[in-house]
């Protein structure tokens, strides 16, 4: 049985542009999980997605603004904070 919580998450990739998110898993290996947690994302960070561009989409943690590509927004699982 899927729990509350995992029915209310959706990939980074389809969060609204002024949507404010917070990383709940990163889907696929390790390379994956690195690469996201090395660009400053981890599970439990809150993002706010500044921008749309394409399937990417630029979102701001704190002061910082990290680029992301469609492929990586697929992988990164978040919910609405």
């Amino acid at each position: 049985m899927i729990g509350a919580a995992q029915t209310r998450q959706f990939p980074l990739a389809m969060a609204s542009e002024g949507e404010r998110v917070r990383i709940e898993s990163i889907l696929g290996g390790g390379a994956i999980s690195r690469r996201v947690a090395e660009i400053g994302l981890n599970v439990g960070s809150e993002v706010f997605v500044r921008q749309r561009q394409g399937a990417g989409l630029i979102v701001a943690r704190g002061e910082t603004r990290i680029a992301i590509g469609g492929g990586m927004a697929l992988k990164i699982m978040v919910s609405r904070s």
